[in-house]
């Protein structure tokens, strides 16, 4: 397969150890690719979710193939996130290609790129992380529901529906709150002179 020469990709919420975790798709997408530099924008692996129970192959397929990259030069930027913010003790640690970061800001063909997770806008992560581990159980639980569901809709030949999208986009409160995020996010990036910035941490 012939890759495609890029000079930044940016991946966030892989979500590693999950059931919702869609790893053969991310190493589809790092094979096609040849990079120059990976930024990984925060929850690549679930530490909250995360059990001596399941971690597939294919999981750690995804985590080979970033460390192969690495020794291969391409220079790799982990910002940590929440689902994996005990990486950030390690925050400026350098391994090699491999940076752990908690920000990072990029020279972009002159202009300046800003990368962060994002978490830090979210208050319920800020003021109540048990709620929020919580929420994160529950969207486990609806990850495997929806697996069965798509599991029976393909037997009838229909097209997979994803009930987290659906959910989120149904509820009022969860469209203003990713309005709300990005024009955070824009207005920060505006006040500190940033000519971009990108995001993880809500899925969108």
């Amino acid at each position: 397969m012939k890759k495609r020469k890029i000079e930044v990709a940016v991946i966030s919420d892989v979500h590693l150890g999950t059931y919702g975790c869609h790893a053969d798709e991310i190493l589809i997408y790092l094979n096609s690719i040849d990079p120059k530099i990976l930024i990984l924008n925060g929850d690549i692996v679930d530490v909250w979710q995360f059990s001596k129970r399941y971690f597939p192959s294919s999981h750690m397929k995804v985590l080979k193939k970033i460390i192969g990259m690495a020794s291969k030069g391409v220079r790799v930027y982990y910002i940590t996130g929440n689902h994996d913010e005990m990486l950030r003790k390690f925050s400026g640690t350098i391994m090699g290609n491999v940076h752990i970061v908690d920000k990072l800001v990029l020279d972009l063909d002159g202009k300046k790129g800003w990368f962060f997770h994002g978490d830090v806008f979210d208050a319920s992560i800020t003021n109540a992380k048990w709620l929020a581990k919580l929420g994160g159980k529950g969207y486990d639980l609806l990850i495997l529901i929806n697996r069965a569901l798509n599991w029976g809709l393909s037997k009838m030949g229909r097209e997979k529906y994803s009930l987290s999208k659906r959910i989120k986009n149904s509820v009022k409160g969860a469209v203003k709150y990713i309005s709300n995020f990005e024009e955070t996010a824009v207005n920060l990036a505006i006040e500190k002179g940033y000519d971009y910035v990108a995001c993880g941490h809500i899925h969108q």
